[in-house]
């Protein structure tokens, strides 16, 4: 019997016509993490937080301020959404990494031999859940900037009757496409690489050898939560501020 590494999440069951794969069995996992968190965080507020409180308002306020120095009045507005990616894909990365993902499972006949197709897998090594993310955050960028600049101020970056600056708005056309393609397979590509990383590791050495594996995993968790978040964070404000026409 073997461990499978594949690329698309193995599916588990299905509803309807929705397949229920252990990615998005996962992903649910995580978001019932947060939603469970924020409720007991929030249950009983006091002026002198304690307990998960404090743990909540010292993520919150270190968040506000890193955004803040960025985005400045902005922040409050955009807040939610940056904040909300932060959390997910962070949750998301450590869930992966708790004992039993991608080790406990289902034995299946593949090709004729008997593979382990885990119940469990990190979410965001599934390139569903990262495009869709990516999908989003350009989404919510060009959401901001036609709200905040008007819908004319909006269109004036990308077209004009000037042929090179029309030239120009065009190249930020593709480049919009390839922001999607980039968030997506940056953060797809480095959490499936650990996962698939760990998987061979621990299917040779049972104890010991893959700790430093995985506390280098905790710190690419860390890294890929930020880059996104501060990505988005930086599209917003430039598609935000009003665009010069010279």
């Amino acid at each position: 019997m073997s461990a499978s590494i594949e690329i698309a999440a193995e599916k588990i069951t299905q509803i309807g016509p929705l397949p229920i794969t252990n990615s998005l069995i996962t992903t649910w996992i995580g978001m019932a993490v947060i939603i469970t968190f924020a409720y007991f965080a929030g249950k009983n507020i006091k002026k002198i937080p304690s307990g998960l409180q404090n743990f909540a308002e010292l993520v919150i306020e270190t968040l506000y301020s890193t955004m803040e120095n960025l985005a400045g009045e902005r922040t409050k507005r955009i807040f939610p959404i940056i904040a909300t990616f932060f959390i997910l894909i962070i949750v998301s990365n450590y869930l992966g990494l708790l004992p039993g993902v991608g080790t406990i499972g289902i034995h299946e006949i593949h090709d004729g031999k008997e593979v382990l197709v885990p119940l469990f897998r990190s979410a965001n090594s599934d390139i569903n859940l990262t495009l869709a993310l990516a999908l989003i955050s350009v989404g919510v960028t060009h959401y901001f900037s036609i709200t905040t600049l008007g819908i004319v101020d909006y269109l004036r970056r990308y077209f004009s009757i000037n042929p090179v600056l029309l030239f120009v708005g065009l190249l930020e056309i593709v480049a919009e496409i390839t922001k999607i393609l980039s968030l997506s397979f940056r953060l797809f590509g480095n959490i499936f690489a650990g996962e698939a990383l760990l998987t061979t590791i621990s299917g040779l050495f049972a104890f010991f050898v893959p700790l430093p594996f995985m506390a280098l995993e905790l710190l690419v968790g860390f890294v890929q939560a930020t880059v996104f978040m501060m990505l988005t964070l930086v599209f917003i404000v430039i598609l935000t501020e009003k665009h010069e026409v010279h």
